[in-house]
């Protein structure tokens, strides 16, 4: 399994990598769409994502994040079959991931 992170905010990268055993592989959203397979794991800032159907369409699993308040994103992310979270909530799980 490949964990791969669409994250360009930087402070949010070095989360990542602090927060995931191994780290992440750090791609843009085109290249996620292309590389992940069913068994991987994607995590995505919601806010800087593209087609997340294609994304799901992989077969991977997808979290994704978004701030609290942008309820619209969160269950925009929802309805297309992502695992969205409140970006608090998701750094905070991270490791459970």
């Amino acid at each position: 399994m490949t964990t791969y992170a669409v994250t360009p905010d930087l402070m949010d990268r070095g989360r990542v990598d602090a927060g995931r055993p191994g780290g992440a592989v750090h791609v843009r959203f085109a290249e996620a769409v292309e590389r992940a397979r069913p068994g991987d794991l994607v995590l995505v800032d919601l806010g800087r994502a593209g087609d997340l159907s294609a994304l799901v369409a992989t077969g991977a699993r997808i979290v994704g994040f978004a701030p609290h308040v942008d309820d619209g994103t969160l269950a925009a992310a929802e309805a297309v079959g992502v695992e969205a979270l409140p970006r608090s909530v998701f750094f905070r799980r991270l490791g459970e991931l």
